[in-house]
């Protein structure tokens, strides 16, 4: 029954609201950046390498913290369950909500970086600063953190867990009775280990092991394309024959490629939602602008580069895909077996163990900075600890429920935070427009790039750029 209840919720929250929030925001921040994501690429491979001070967050920590909780679980099950469900078209309308998803990354981020705050450890923030300061009240910022509390500290994480075990499930050893509960109490534990140290261990572990999984996988990608190329004609025809089948969309939209398509899209490069900001506000960059120009990059890394990877690995194999969401899992596997022999499944089950591993990182990172919001200062370590307790508990229990219940309660959740943050940055989007034009200016000029609050007439106080 409650699964029931989340689907009918889930069905209308993506056919009406959340298209038209993440669409039309997305086409409106494109035009109005002028196709920045586009045209300024170069920028945001040269942003990525900007150092900081000695003590802050670099650019690319705060780019490997957001991509660790980008690209995570979502970019192998969650692609083959878009695939599964929604059929080959879902990747085309996946690398759709990912372009013009870049633009609303961009002005999220940089809102982000223009409202930050500096603290005894470095810089922080995120889209509870940014609202506050556009209604001028703590109320709808309240709500928007237990939203994200919600969604990546419970939600997020037991689907991460989940999804982890069930790549297990192909070997002998396992028993749906008692090895699910094995995975979560060992993630689980691994996991508390990283949060004892706080922020700085969670960053220094996603900073090393985001660009070894991310490579790794993608090579992989590249070579069983390569293997299978004679496939990749007819995977191309499927994807684009499928993503333009109007007649069977609108025949059964909720269960459509673009519907699947948007869902998982959106789950794995979250632009739009308000998460990868927390990330953001703690880079140590001279203009908030470079760090939005970063975020943008962090998108396409995780739709175009890592979920097309798992796309293709699957689809030029040749096993056709289930109609269940729940072997997702097992559809990976077969489908790199086909290629790889026995090596397949043990290279996805490792590629899932750090996915997953870093995704819980990433974010258990975010729930991190919004408590200190919701404290209105760093909490006690008793604090702490009890949440540290809490977030290892949820992530054992996530290993042992229902795939399809999972999936709709991290849906519901993660619109819940898109439907608050998407017309705030709408709202304010100006200012991020404004930092953009200061920052081509000056570009453009030679001249040194820095940046204060004054400079595009930003109303409002801030913590650093006065």
């Amino acid at each position: 029954m409650l699964e029931k209840i989340i689907g009918v919720a889930n069905d209308a929250l993506y056919s009406y609201v959340l298209i038209i929030l993440l669409v039309l925001g997305g086409i409106y921040f494109t035009v109005r950046t002028r196709f920045a994501q586009i045209r300024l690429l170069g920028q945001q491979f040269r942003s990525v390498t900007e150092k900081s001070d000695k003590n802050g967050v670099s650019s690319f920590q705060a780019l490997m913290v957001s991509t660790a909780s980008r690209v995570g679980t979502g970019n192998i099950i969650g692609v083959a369950t878009a695939l599964c469900v929604g059929g080959f078209g879902s990747v085309f309308w996946m690398w759709v909500i990912a372009i013009i998803g870049a633009a609303s990354a961009f002005v999220e981020s940089t809102l982000a970086q223009i409202y930050k705050k500096r603290g005894k450890d470095g810089f922080y923030g995120g889209p509870a600063y940014y609202i506050e300061a556009a209604t001028r009240k703590r109320s709808l910022a309240i709500i928007f953190s237990v939203f994200l509390i919600l969604t990546y500290g419970i939600g997020f994480n037991m689907l991460a867990s989940y999804n982890l075990q069930s790549t297990f499930s192909s070997y002998s050893f396992y028993s749906a009775s008692y090895t699910p509960w094995i995975v979560g109490a060992v993630i689980a534990l691994l996991v508390g280990y990283c949060l004892i140290g706080g922020g700085k261990r969670l960053i220094s572990v996603t900073t090393l092991l985001v660009p070894i999984m991310g490579a790794l996988y993608i090579i992989v990608a590249l070579i069983l394309c390569i293997i299978n190329a004679r496939a990749l004609p007819d995977v191309f025809r499927q994807i684009f024959v499928g993503a333009f089948d109007f007649k069977a969309i609108f025949g059964g939209f909720t269960g459509s490629c673009i519907m699947y398509g948007i869902k998982r899209g959106l789950f794995s490069n979250e632009a739009g939602v308000g998460s990868a900001p927390n990330a953001s506000a703690s880079a140590d960059v001279s203009h908030p602008v470079k760090q939005g120009l970063v975020q943008m990059l962090s998108v396409f890394i995780d739709t175009i580069l890592v979920c097309s990877a798992t796309a293709f690995m699957c689809m030029t194999s040749g096993v056709t895909p289930p109609d269940s969401s729940a072997e997702a899992a097992s559809y990976v596997q077969r489908s790199l077996s086909a290629t790889l022999g026995d090596i397949g499944p043990i290279f996805i089950t490792v590629a899932m163990v750090l996915f997953a591993f870093t995704t819980l990182l990433g974010n258990l990172y975010y729930v991190d900075k919004t408590i200190n919001y919701l404290c209105g200062k760093e909490p006690s370590k008793t604090v702490r600890n009890v949440y540290y307790i809490i977030a290892s508990i949820v992530i054992f229990i996530g290993a042992g429920l229902s795939a399809d219940l999972l999936w709709g309660v991290a849906d519901i959740l993660m619109g819940g935070m898109t439907i608050i943050n998407m017309p705030i940055i709408l709202y304010l989007g100006k200012y991020a427009f404004r930092a953009l034009r200061d920052y081509e200016k000056k570009l453009k000029s030679g001249e040194k790039i820095t940046f204060n609050k004054n400079d595009i007439g930003l109303p409002h106080e801030t913590d650093h750029w006065n």
